[in-house]
């Protein structure tokens, strides 16, 4: 199995090649959850992410014959642009196979890197398989994601780094799709640290980790904001890994996910993918776990659609209150509807969207409803918004 020492030579070979991240704490985040917080800011990497730690390390040992041949790997993203940076920075052939469903942006910054970019499947598995038959046809070094011993050892560093910049953490808290981040981080965390807890989070629409260390039967769901870690099969390496060293593994859900990625933005300033706030995710959904703890999480990427991204902003301001619909019923008069945008700038909030309903509506033919979409405070101010329209005569309610 995956030694201590393995990490230590992984992050010799890593030096100079790739950052080694800030591991700062949230003073914001703490007060929010009851922990003490330090966050790993591996989306600052050069692509965004810690997989390129696992890439790096993998062709830093390549033979000269393997590198004559070049390399491919499958990946939704990540890996791929790690593989695909690090191919180009030795100077090496690199083919990547990526799921038809991965956002553009990882497919561009993919092919920015100057790798061959070849979309098969619409699942991991599917890509997989046509990666290993045209590595067996082309006679390219299969760079697997995270069943590989070099990959894991590689993802690793971010566990030694973690400790050697805040050795007092108590636990460290880690997502998990694959399971190459959360093996690594073990192996090292455990030699540095042995009663130190770690703590992995799958999303609950991926759990199969979850199911093959558990023996439990998690559904798999088809789709999942934190796409990185939506994997169907845990690795055969990180599994015996996080078996032993692995002392839990939880589940959050895609509001979970939704609401950490918009609290990191809002509170720190900074931008992870879905896979990136799932550790966040763990600590609101769970926080008598961590309540009093020092606890690491590891913002492990930042590659993100933007038009995805604009999404879980607005969802997120639902969710707080900040964006509200409102339905007001009116008589069908002329000023009717400038009478009603008054009353509501005139109570502090501001108004999006406005929709006119006269034909779907069980009102009476002389009554319109309106729909607004209003900028409120959070939700306090939405109940005051609706009062005042109430007591000017409007019948107003909030649609949820």
């Amino acid at each position: 199995m995956l030694g201590f020492t393995d990490i230590e030579a992984a992050a010799r070979r890593l030096q100079g090649q790739l950052l080694d991240t800030p591991c700062v704490a949230s003073k914001t985040l703490s007060q929010i959850t009851g922990a003490e917080v330090f966050l790993k800011f591996e989306n600052l990497q050069y692509t965004a992410s810690f997989k390129e730690r696992g890439a790096c390390n993998k062709l830093a040992q390549l033979t000269a014959e393997e590198r004559r041949r070049g390399v491919i790997a499958m990946s939704a993203g990540n890996h791929a642009q790690g593989v695909a940076y690090h191919a180009q920075r030795l100077g090496l052939r690199a083919v990547i196979v990526m799921p038809r469903f991965t956002p553009g942006v990882k497919i561009d910054r993919t092919r920015g890197f100057g790798a061959e970019v070849v979309l098969h499947g619409d699942t991991l598995e599917e890509s997989r398989s046509h990666a290993q038959e045209l590595a067996q046809r082309e006679g390219l070094v299969f760079v697997h994601p995270y069943d590989d011993e070099a990959i894991v050892a590689g993802q690793g560093t971010v566990g030694l780094e973690m400790l050697r910049a805040v050795p007092e953490l108590d636990t460290l808290v880690v997502a998990v799709g694959g399971g190459g981040l959360i093996a690594g981080m073990a192996t090292a965390a455990r030699a540095i640290k042995p009663g130190i807890t770690i703590i992995g989070v799958q999303t609950s629409r991926f759990p199969a980790m979850v199911n093959a260390i558990k023996g439990t039967q998690h559904p798999q769901g088809s789709s999942t904001i934190a796409e990185g870690i939506a994997v169907g099969t845990p690795g055969v390496i990180p599994q015996a890994i996080i078996a032993q060293k692995v002392d839990d593994l939880v589940l959050v859900d895609e509001g979970d996910i939704e609401q950490a990625m918009v609290m990191l933005l809002e509170i720190e300033k900074t931008l992870v993918e879905g896979a990136g706030a799932a550790g966040l995710a763990a600590l609101l959904k769970y926080p008598e776990r961590f309540r009093g703890q020092k606890v690491g999480l590891v913002l492990c990427g930042g590659n993100i659609d933007p038009l995805l991204l604009a999404a879980i902003i607005e969802r997120g301001m639902v969710r707080a209150g900040r964006l509200a619909r409102i339905r007001v019923s009116a008589r069908d008069v002329p000023g009717s509807l400038a009478k009603i945008t008054a009353t509501v700038a005139g109570a502090g909030a501001n108004i999006d969207e406005v929709h006119h309903q006269r034909a779907f509506t069980m009102l009476s033919a002389q009554n319109v409803d309106i729909e607004l979409v209003i900028q409120t405070r959070g939700r306090e101010h939405i109940a005051q918004v609706l009062a005042v329209l109430k007591a000017d005569g409007f019948e107003a309610e909030e649609q949820l």
